[in-house]
């Protein structure tokens, strides 16, 4: 009994003493990891807000939030220190959805996640979930509490059990950081609203106009149409705020440094529950100056460089993801340099919108500019691509190119939107506008990709010849969209060619926002059909499944390659050139409704056609319309 005690008590004793040394190596991680940026960490924020307590307190908060990162994203947080380009390979593929129309809740997207692994997809956007006030919430992005999830979409132990599940099947979760204002239904609001000194810095509360009339002069409005003004007035409170998106969305006064802390606990909390990649929404917004734009100031850099070293101290694991709408030579800025490194990605928001112009003008030459600018950005540099997204697409083109080929701002933006409305360049697509300002003329576009590609339209006339065009258009457009430099992300439902939604006008609380027309509900009867090419969901499933086996099996699709554009001789016809080491594949695609008939510039050769494996020269290809070709070079 007693040599029973004793081997019981060495037992435990020997358990005690394992567990003593695991917390001491866990802890030397933390301390190298924070000691290697301490130095510059505490030279910008002292820059910025002088205020040593405030930075103790960050650091000591810091060190809380890594002992209570879960033991299983410690050892992923390891693994991903040790290879730091694992999102930068040809494996990554997106898939952005909304949980609600996607599955219902969180616990439905668990268990979808078959579904999802089916369409290669190993890395999931969850568009916000977090909660917000019921009908004015924009779409999520105005968060009332960052530490739990709305209601009807499930709890944070459904949102861990999810995230958990995912890193089980190689999937890595993004959400959305919304760090630039919060709803006016944030408790720090209703503190600010009820009169609290503490809160209101926390916003930018005015007891008169003069202020407010100052930074008007010189910051732009987001949204002329929807919220007049950037400042909203608050006749109970007999103060003005700053609200630059919406007036229930109230701006955060990053100047407090007590903002600052209070939204990096946020962020580590949200981390901790086994997220992946933060998008950061309204990236450049967030610093506020008075006499200035209150865009891309260069505080907003020392912020995000801010979290990029406080991630790399707590859960080096977890990405950047920066939401900057601007050129891609102008986002550029935002990846910060390889010695001082801001987000890890951004998202290449302007050649989404060039892609439409080029779609309903067959003119490729401003979209081969731009994928030549792109091209010549450092290799490290990752963008997101995509199609498109939960959001409308604006036409912030760059005009002053497009005027030397007789293209000019105003009558271009109008015929854009005319003829994704269907009503003008023989076009099929359909779809509605967002914001549309009668006094400036200019309006945003809304519509899933298969719409805007003319499925809906050809279903609905039941043109065998038409849905044979725009199914391959659909294919070709993502077979075009993979040959970019970065990340591929669908939007769910583009897999099976979901068309627009129209019964959002039945919802009250959605029907004055046209955004809900392609946000609309999987459409699971489509999925099934995913397997069965005599079907319009299964010919573009089939499709895209074997594009995505392609770019997996292709070290040219990986973000270290070359990437060109090579001239056709045409401006209905894109080719984009990749290549790595020795290896070099080109991308054909035909932007018209014509067969054509093209030779490629400067390249020689014998290629083979990837999806056939027939062999072909570079020139007198013969291209069909709406068609495409990935040409792999023979050595």
């Amino acid at each position: 009994m007693r040599g029973k005690m004793a081997e019981t008590t060495q037992t435990v004793t020997a358990k005690a003493a394992q567990s003593k040394e695991k917390a001491s190596r866990a802890e030397a991680v933390y301390r190298r990891r924070f000691e290697r940026h301490l130095d510059e960490l505490k030279w910008l924020y002292m820059e910025l807000y002088d205020n040593g307590s405030m930075f103790a307190e960050l650091c000591d908060c810091l060190h809380r939030f890594y002992e209570e990162r879960d033991r299983e994203l410690k050892k992923k947080d390891m693994e991903r220190e040790k290879c730091p380009g694992w999102y930068r390979g040809n494996d990554m593929l997106g898939m952005m959805l909304y949980i609600d129309n996607f599955a219902g809740n969180l616990r439905g997207v668990e268990e979808k996640l078959a579904y999802i692994k089916s369409c290669n997809v190993n890395y999931i956007h969850l568009m916000p979930f977090l909660d917000t006030p019921k009908g004015r919430s924009d779409g999520g992005y105005a968060v009332a509490d960052f530490r739990k999830v709305q209601p009807e979409l499930g709890t944070m132990e459904d949102l861990e059990s999810l995230t958990a599940a995912c890193r089980r099947e190689g999937i890595s979760v993004c959400m959305d950081f919304v760090m630039n204002h919060t709803s006016e239904e944030h408790e720090w609001a209703r503190r600010a609203r009820a009169g609290e000194g503490e809160y209101m810095s926390r916003y930018f509360f005015f007891d008169n106009d003069t202020i407010p009339a100052e930074y008007e002069k010189t910051v732009p409005q987001v949204f002329p149409t929807t919220a007049p003004g950037n400042f909203t007035y608050l006749a109970d409170a007999g103060h003005y705020v700053m609200t630059s998106f919406y007036p229930y969305q109230w701006d955060l006064n990053y100047r407090n440094p007590r903002v600052f802390n209070e939204m990096m606990y946020n962020f580590l909390y949200l981390a901790n529950k086994g997220i992946d990649i933060m998008r950061i929404d309204a990236v450049p917004y967030i610093w506020k100056e008075l006499h200035t734009q209150c865009r891309n100031l260069k505080q907003v850099h020392t912020i995000v460089r801010m979290m990029r070293m406080i991630s790399e101290i707590v859960c080096p694991g977890v990405l950047l993801l920066g939401e900057v709408v601007m050129e891609p030579e102008k986002v550029a800025p935002y990846f910060g340099t390889l010695e001082k490194p801001e987000c890890h990605m951004l998202y290449n928001v302007t050649t989404m919108a060039t892609t439409w112009h080029t779609v309903a003008t067959r003119d490729v030459r401003l979209l081969k500019r731009q994928l030549d600018i792109v091209g010549g950005l450092p290799k490290e540099y990752v963008f997101l691509n995509y199609l498109r997204c939960h959001d409308d697409i604006g036409w912030g083109l760059d005009y002053a190119t497009l005027r030397l080929w007789g293209f000019e701002e105003r009558s271009h933006k109008q015929y854009l939107n005319n003829y994704f409305q269907g009503y003008e360049g023989e076009s099929s697509s359909k779809g509605e506008l967002y914001n549309a300002d009668p006094v400036s003329g200019d309006a945003r576009f809304c519509g899933t990709t298969a719409s805007m590609c003319g499925i809906e339209t050809a279903a609905c006339l039941q043109n065998e010849k038409a849905m044979e065009l725009a199914v391959r258009q659909d294919v070709t457009l993502h077979a075009y969209m993979f040959m970019q430099s970065g990340i591929p992300v669908l939007y769910s439902g583009d897999e099976i060619g979901r068309v627009n939604d129209y019964s959002y006008k039945e919802n009250p609380d959605k029907a004055a926002d046209s955004r809900y027309i392609h946000r609309g509900r999987m459409d699971w009867t489509l999925a099934e059909q995913a397997s069965d090419e005599k079907t319009v969901s299964g010919q573009i499933f089939q499709s895209l499944d074997r594009l995505e086996k392609i770019r997996r099996s292709e070290k040219v699709f990986a973000t270290r390659a070359d990437m060109r554009t090579v001239d056709t001789k045409d401006t209905n016809v894109l080719c984009i050139g990749r290549a790595y080491e020795r290896e070099e594949i080109l991308g054909v695609f035909n932007f018209s409704e014509y067969d054509k008939e093209v030779s490629l510039s400067g390249v020689d050769g014998e290629y083979t056609n990837l999806l056939t494996g027939e062999r072909m020269g570079t020139e007198k290809i013969p291209l069909p319309a709406y068609g495409f070709y990935y040409l792999k070079k023979n050595l």
